[in-house]
């Protein structure tokens, strides 16, 4: 894991290049007060005021120098100076004007690299000062959660299956003093036989499982979050074409989000009990494959009519909420990259959020909005509830006709959550199709420092 710890310092006044970030409105006055020595560099370089424009602005001696970023980024965006957290040479740095504040996320970020398949040589860290020692620590844990986040999504299925996941959360339980229960193979047909249905053409070693971790004061309010973990959807018997699955690693992309927010809550001590549920499975064909026509049980009572092999991750969560309903948590939250229909509405870096909790999705719009990890809230509209309806169960899992298919996917979901209980569903896509500052392509973490402002502004 990266030491996210060497790249921030607590500012007394040490020796260290300065940053100039100027934003392009203020970029013709910022550039009249220079000196002339710095004003040809800029003109040397072309620098227009146009944001990302950069330069290196040369100092009194030889070896000193400072540098110019001209950004449109919110002085509170992570990714204000991510650009130059992994384009710099290594050494000491702070801002010529003002704290980095949040920008130390993205600082730290840019220089994280996902290493696990190439071999890659070692470079310096990239040190950036603040005056704000007090935030490195929260900083350095928000870093080490979303890095996890993306480590997870970015590793092959063929090194991530469900014990793979159960190692996981073993291995955060130990650290923090939690108890972890894990339900496997055969033993899920009783209790939770939709997940074990979805797994049950798995590869022995590849079994499914429910993963539960435990942690905190019972006193405390409960709090259950709940990961899809399809470590692998090749579609089951309604096979994706091959351009489908070529991203399927990632959809264990919700339990990856939930286990990094329960570390953090276990890191931050949060006056909680603590309850992570992980249906760990992979949805393979095998002769065993659960078939469309099926009629599936679930550990509520209900049956369900499985119409698409494809739309599993709805049904091993549902069989998860249940369980997490049982202990009476104050609050759910689920993660999953539960449905295209979201991505197809929203697009790559918008999560769609659900839930009937008008505060609880006001907290977390406006969490999302204030971490720049943005939600989109969609509805759970009960007139679309009919489409779940079944001609020999109690309901379906994917409706004919492709309509509204997230919020129909949430209608599904919410059959499992008792009415009164604050719930809420994001359907992340946990994924970053394109690079950008601080971002690579690949795994990503998106509503997870959302959640996380919910959590800690109301249990910290």
């Amino acid at each position: 894991m990266t030491d996210f710890t060497s790249f921030l310092a607590a500012d007394r006044g040490q020796t260290a290049r300065a940053i100039h970030v100027v934003h392009p409105d203020q970029y013709a006055d910022w550039l009249a007060r220079q000196p002339a020595r710095t004003r040809a560099a800029v003109a040397a370089n072309k620098v227009v005021g146009k944001p990302g424009n950069r330069a290196i602005l040369p100092g009194d001696a030889a070896d000193d120098w400072a540098m110019l970023l001209v950004c449109n980024e919110d002085v509170t965006s992570p990714w204000r100076i991510a650009s130059l957290g992994d384009g710099l040479p290594e050494g000491t740095y702070r801002l010529a004007e003002g704290e980095p504040g949040a920008a130390m996320l993205g600082w730290c970020l840019a220089q994280h690299r996902f290493t696990r398949y190439r071999k890659t040589e070692p470079v310096g860290a990239r040190v950036l000062l603040t005056g704000e020692p007090a935030r490195i620590e929260e900083i350095v844990r928000l870093a080490e959660a979303t890095a996890q986040v993306r480590d997870l999504v970015d590793t092959g299925a063929s090194d991530l299956g469900p014990a793979e996941l159960e190692a996981i959360v073993e291995a955060l339980a130990r650290k923090h003093g939690a108890t972890v229960e894990v339900t496997r193979g055969d033993a899920l047909a009783a209790g939770y036989p939709m997940i074990h249905t979805v797994g049950q053409a798995a590869s022995k070693d590849r079994a499914p499982r429910l993963i539960e971790l435990e942690w905190g004061d019972p006193t405390h309010p409960r709090v259950a979050l709940v990961g899809k973990g399809v470590c692998f959807d090749s579609g089951g018997l309604d096979i994706k074409p091959s351009a489908g699955m070529r991203a399927m690693k990632k959809d264990m992309g919700g339990a990856a989000h939930t286990i990094a927010l329960a570390g953090l809550v276990m890191a931050a001590k949060l006056k909680v009990r603590l309850h992570l549920l992980v249906p760990a499975v992979e949805n393979v064909i095998a002769g065993n494959a659960f078939r469309p026509g099926d009629v599936l049980k679930t550990r509520l009572g209900l049956t369900v009519e499985n119409t698409n092999t494809d739309a599993e991750g709805r049904l091993i969560l549902g069989d998860a909420l249940t369980k997490a309903a049982e202990g009476s948590p104050t609050l759910m939250l689920d993660f999953a990259t539960l449905t295209g229909a979201a991505r197809v509405a929203l697009g790559p870096d918008l999560p769609a959020l659900f839930s009937d909790d008008a505060a609880l999705a006001a907290e977390l719009l406006a969490a999302g909005t204030a971490a720049h990890d943005p939600l989109w809230q969609l509805p759970l509209w009960d007139g679309y509830d009919e489409m779940l309806k079944s001609d020999i169960a109690d309901l379906v899992n994917a409706p004919d006709g492709g309509f509204a298919g997230a919020v129909t996917a949430g209608l599904f979901l919410r059959r499992f959550v008792p009415r009164g209980v604050a719930w809420a569903h994001v359907d992340t896509f946990a994924w970053r199709p394109a690079a950008k500052p601080g971002r690579p392509k690949g795994g990503e973490a998106l509503g997870l420092r959302a959640a996380w402002g919910v959590l800690k502004a109301r249990f910290g």
